[in-house]
């Protein structure tokens, strides 16, 4: 039996997790009468949800005798460490691009990631079925990807020979076997163009941890490749960190993947990719080994984070009524465990019951809030702010890689609004009435973009983002001023308010909802925020006219997701987040504190 440890890498929505779904369906074993899920890796609520792949994931099949440990990875700019961790567990990433699309800002950085790691990547065209499908035009664009990030003639080697592919349909086939009849030939191209993973089982036992999980009964667990030698249930071994500390620690239970399912196992040896546990205080990147002072395997190097907002309890009106958990204790105590698994996040602790949370991007930051909330925490959430760096006495800032596929009427307005945003475009190539444009832009200038972009181009986009480098300030950027319509009353909305009001700007709430005082209730297209009565009813009377009880037509309310709420909001505002409700209200509910600190 021969060993292949290989990661799925892509850009978001190009086709990686429908791929190991064909994968998996591959297996020696697989039973058709049994069949799997579509996306059957996506196993989180908010994964499957979203239509994107969070975490990391290890499976592992049997393919004509050989063993194949698949790593899937997210997409998703916002969740890059997970790939960047998971890749030094692999001998070699199939690199999944788009037929039309090509390589996108995600696909540079994962496969930049992959190319300094000295992996060789396998080219999968997919989505080969799209009538604008253009495989040539990739593998050029392909190619001059590979080249601007300085990759070896060896790293070039794949691209001679890339494999087609429709995942969706289990297709799969090469230059030189064009049958299209499975997914087989992309197997047997990793079986013969990736080499066999080294298995040197006589060597001292090493491993490094890549990842980790948490399990309610094992507690936390080390997931990570074996390097050298073997390991067994029971034994005893040495963690040395990054630091070159080391402690002492026992490992009791070992799990091996394959297919979707985690199996205990008494040992391991050298090539496999398991998940140990009873080890506590396990860390991303440490060194475990059973020599003394065994010389740490190279640090796994993660990004730090771009973005920080604060965590408050919630002191609405309407606090305590639809969360169970509600305190700071029980906040900071549910903040703590998610830093145990969450790598890339930090958290200030230093602020009394505001706690400062920083991470990769508003997409990243609103999975853990929407976790917490489904677990039925309550809390309040503040605007994100760009987090600046100094580096010898300059001020640094993060810069996004950014590109735009827009319609060829409306190029023009996209390229005015990020250019007030301090972006600067890169390329622009017009194709099949389709204008594709890349920016350099400051993070800070895509905050609350999203909105705006999606009404600049009525819905016909398409946006997508990575992070590239600290580079200088750019200097003060000018955004669209946000203005709300705030409630003046307590009580709950009625529908002749809403309909006398619906003409001043955008609604975010329905009739019959209730609202407090400073909550806000609509997005003001008058140049300021205003107080509004949306709390006042119909005066009824005994006299009857022609048309005075005709139907009142409401324009439906525009009711905010997580993500578009932290979007919207503006420096004195809060998102208001409880299992049930997402709110939008001013930090003080009172024009007497609003005068009194002023408007933060």
């Amino acid at each position: 039996m021969s060993f292949r440890n290989i990661a799925i890498i892509a850009h978001v929505d190009h086709g990686k997790t429908t791929l190991v779904d064909e994968l998996l369906k591959a297996d020696d074993n697989f039973d058709e009468r049994v069949g799997i899920e579509v996306c059957v890796m996506d196993s989180n609520a908010q994964e499957k949800e979203r239509g994107i792949t969070i975490y990391s994931k290890n499976t592992g099949i049997t393919y004509k005798g050989n063993k194949i440990n698949i790593v899937d990875t997210p997409g998703h700019a916002d969740f890059g460490s997970e790939v960047e961790r998971v890749l030094r567990t692999v001998d070699s990433v199939c690199l999944v691009v788009d037929a039309y699309e090509g390589p996108m800002p995600q696909t540079k950085f994962v496969l930049k990631k992959s190319l300094e790691l000295g992996l060789h990547p396998v080219v999968v065209i997919n989505k080969m079925d799209k009538p604008s499908a253009r495989a040539d035009w990739v593998i050029d664009q392909l190619f001059d990807l590979f080249v601007q990030l300085g990759a070896t003639d060896e790293q070039l080697e794949h691209l001679n020979e890339p494999v087609y592919a429709i995942a969706r349909e289990g297709l799969a086939w090469t230059d030189e076997n064009p049958e299209r009849k499975d997914i087989s030939p992309l197997l047997d191209f990793v079986m013969n163009k990736i080499p066999e993973a080294p298995n040197n089982t006589e060597a001292p036992f090493k491993m490094q941890i890549a990842n980790l999980w948490y399990d309610s009964f094992l507690g936390r667990l080390g997931i990570g490749r074996i390097y050298e030698g073997k390991v067994k249930v029971g034994q005893e071994v040495f963690i040395t960190s990054n630091e070159w500390v080391e402690r002492k620690g026992k490992i009791t239970e070992i799990l091996t993947n394959q297919w979707l399912n985690k199996l205990k196992t008494k040992e391991a040896i050298a090539w496999d990719i398991v998940t140990i546990a009873w080890i506590s205080d396990i860390f991303v990147g440490e060194t475990v080994s059973w020599v003394v002072w065994a010389e740490p395997m190279p640090a796994i190097h993660i990004d730090e984070p771009t973005l920080k907002m604060e965590f408050l309890v919630n002191n609405s009106p309407f606090a305590g009524r639809e969360g169970k958990f509600v305190t700071s204790r029980q906040i900071r105590d549910r903040l703590e465990k998610e830093l145990e698994t969450n790598v890339w996040l930090k958290i200030d602790f230093s602020s009394g019951d505001n706690y400062e949370v920083a991470g990769r991007w508003e997409l990243h930051l609103s999975v853990l809030i929407e976790t917490m909330r489904r677990e039925w925490f309550e809390l309040q959430v503040w605007a994100p702010v760009v987090i600046m760096h100094e580096e010898n006495g300059v001020k640094m800032e993060p810069i996004e890689n950014v590109s735009v596929s827009v319609p060829a009427w409306n190029e023009g307005s996209v390229i005015a609004e990020l250019g007030k945003r301090k972006g600067l475009m890169s390329n622009m190539v017009e194709n099949n009435g389709i204008v594709s444009l890349e920016f350099r832009v400051p993070t800070r200038g895509l905050l609350g973009f999203k909105s705006e972009f999606t009404t600049l181009t009525k819905g016909e986009w398409l946006l997508s983002s990575s992070f590239d480098k600290f580079e200088p300030f750019k200097g003060p950027i000018e955004k669209r001023a946000v203005w709300s319509m705030i409630s003046m009353e307590n009580g709950k909305t009625m529908a002749y308010s809403l309909f006398n009001l619906q003409d001043r700007g955008k609604i975010f709430v329905e009739p019959a909802t209730e609202i407090y005082e400073w909550m806000i209730i609509w997005e003001s297209s008058k140049g300021q925020d205003l107080a509004v009565n949306a709390t006042k009813n119909k005066k009824l009377t005994n006299v009857r006219a022609s048309g005075t009880d005709e139907a009142l037509k409401l324009v439906p309310p525009k009711l905010m997701t997580l993500e578009e709420a932290i979007d919207y909001i503006s420096a004195d505002e809060y998102v208001e987040v409880t299992p049930l409700s997402i709110r939008l209200r001013k930090k003080y509910l009172s024009e007497t504190d609003r005068k009194r600190f002023g408007k933060q």
